[in-house]
């Protein structure tokens, strides 16, 4: 069932996405060569606890940590780690908290690590520009198919591959809410988008095949062909006839400056 949000209940939803972009800004501090995902997960629980919200994932469904860290092939849901970042990564950081009045918050950043290659900057590139393209089509009276074949169409015509398994989601006192919001499809196929809609859409993007491999921890999700894999993610709104996004990349932008994709 999918459940429409009041104004006041988006105005909640958008004060929990906010903590999760600022959150994200303080993780763009810290991400450089030498430093490990773990240090990167602890920086990020420490900022969600300290504005009287709680991390969304820690514990969700068993997952053990934070932030959901995926570098370079892995697509979604790693587990921080020792791992040091290392020059020419990429590292997708996926954030959620929970504010005192339950609502959730989620989005998603990919970091370059120090210098990162041409190639791999298309693909991230992409992947945000379909991100905005897709969130253009969260209007009343089109359907959520719409969304994934304007992400699908655009991502392809560029040479990349959009991954089946994983999709978009409702949002609201529970991450996960109808209706999935996949990444590609038909259009006028999906439910129909209503005002009070709220959805999280989130490409996930490869560079090679859009085939995918779950390792034996269960969560760690990489590319077959071990080719680089990109994820960007707001949670938005369907407000007063038009998308709303709830959360924001602006503090990442702050810190990054010309080095922002």
């Amino acid at each position: 069932m999918i459940y429409l949000k009041t104004d006041e209940e988006i105005e909640l939803l958008r004060e929990a996405n906010l903590v999760v972009a600022r959150t994200l800004g303080e993780i763009a501090k810290w991400v450089a060569p030498g430093v490990t995902t773990r240090k990167l997960d602890q920086i990020a629980e420490d900022y969600i606890r300290s504005q009287g919200c709680v991390p969304g994932f820690k514990g969700l469904y068993g997952f053990p940590a934070t932030l959901c860290i995926s570098v370079n092939e892995v697509v979604v849901h790693g587990f921080p780690s020792n791992y040091a970042l290392r020059e020419g990564d990429i590292v997708s950081c996926d954030c959620g908290a929970v504010n005192e009045a339950g609502f959730n918050g989620d989005s998603t950043y990919t970091f370059c690590v120090g210098e990162v290659s041409e190639e791999v900057k298309a693909l991230l590139r992409t992947t945000k520009e379909s991100l905005y393209l897709g969130i253009e089509k969260a209007v009343p009276g089109n359907r959520i198919g719409d969304i994934g074949n304007t992400i699908q169409q655009y991502c392809e015509r560029h040479g990349y591959s959009v991954v089946r398994e994983m999709c978009g989601h409702g949002v609201g006192k529970k991450l996960h809410e109808d209706p999935e919001v996949p990444n590609y499809g038909r259009r006028g196929t999906g439910a129909l988008i209503k005002n009070g809609m709220c959805i999280a859409i989130e490409p996930m993007i490869n560079m090679g095949s859009k085939n995918i491999v779950v390792e034996r921890d269960g969560w760690t999700t990489r590319t077959r062909d071990r080719k680089p894999s990109a994820h960007f993610e707001h949670s938005i709104a369907v407000h007063h006839g038009k998308p709303d996004i709830l959360s924001s990349f602006d503090y990442v932008k702050e810190v990054l400056g010309d080095r922002f994709i």
